[in-house]
């Protein structure tokens, strides 16, 4: 009896520290999802709690704030979206990114009239400051709805500041769209981060209206312009850019964009370039710039 009445106190003890080890792993704050799988405790997800969610936005660091987004995706939690907001304009960007991606999620409270989108958009148009009209903008890309395609093409052709308006572009990018032409627009802006955040989002959309206006970037004065202008042209295959992308990689200054151009010309195959590849194969002065030219050679 006395073994029985020991093993009996000493399963209680070990379902207590059960219990405790579950409660300081949840600290009050996440709800344990079903196991329905019979999965090892330690594999089972935590969703984050309303109060979880508000807590953090308000004083969390990032990757607390981070965590309790991602395991509060299907939470709804109208009260949390005043605290989620303005992490929009967080100096982070991945905080920025993650917040958005929750708020879109929202069944409630975002997307109707005079909500977080609304307001978003206002921002973008109208915002003093030109950090957070980017940072509206790339908000506006991570919503993925339709309206924040006007209103990054209306920024990417109007706004002041190249920030704002290499912002849009990018934005432009992740909402699949070139903005009626804006995209091809901005290839001739004035600024070369603008210039290169078209080039990144016409290379990632699936219908690019301005792939003609690709191949004058050929002779911009950035280096990163003209690498980024070539690999596009590269990815949508545009033939017709032969010639330019062959005198960028005899002559350009630049050994990346010298690379870049003799990548492409062995995608296009086209059997004209042979010579020109053989003698850049033989001659340039970077070893990069060769290996990649007698790689385009065997492409031919």
């Amino acid at each position: 009896m006395k073994t029985l009445h020991a093993l009996a106190i000493g399963t209680l003890l070990s379902a207590a520290g059960l219990f405790s080890a579950a409660d300081a792993r949840s600290d009050n704050s996440a709800v344990r999802s079903s196991n329905a799988t019979n999965a090892p405790d330690d594999q089972i997800e935590f969703i984050t709690s309303p109060d979880r969610i508000k807590n953090v936005a308000s004083n969390g660091a990032p990757m607390a704030i981070w965590e309790a987004l991602e395991h509060g995706e299907k939470v709804e939690c109208l009260d949390c979206i005043a605290s989620v907001e303005p992490l929009l304009y967080d100096q982070n960007a991945r905080t920025r990114e993650i917040s958005a991606w929750w708020l879109r999620r929202r069944i409630l409270g975002v997307f109707g009239s005079g909500e977080v989108y609304e307001r978003t958009v206002k921002t973008l148009a109208g915002d003093a400051s030109p950090q957070r009209r980017a940072y509206a903008a790339y908000a506006l890309g991570e919503f993925l709805a339709p309206p924040g395609i006007t209103a990054c093409a209306t920024a990417l052709t109007r706004d002041a500041d190249g920030s704002v308006r290499a912002a849009a572009a990018s934005a432009l990018g992740r909402l699949n769209d070139d903005g009626g032409g804006a995209l091809a627009t901005a290839l001739a802006d004035s600024d070369a981060r603008v210039k290169v955040a078209a080039l990144n989002s016409a290379g990632r959309i699936n219908v690019f209206s301005g792939a003609a206006n690709l191949a004058a970037l050929a002779g911009d004065g950035d280096a990163t312009v003209r690498r980024r202008a070539v690999e596009v042209l590269e990815s949508l295959h545009v033939k017709d850019s032969v010639a330019s992308v062959l005198a960028l990689a005899k002559n350009d200054p630049d050994a990346t964009v010298r690379a870049a151009a003799c990548h492409a010309l062995g995608s296009f195959a086209d059997a004209s370039t042979q010579a020109p590849l053989t003698s850049i194969a033989a001659n340039d002065t970077s070893s990069l710039v060769r290996d990649q030219a007698k790689i385009a050679l065997r492409r031919l």
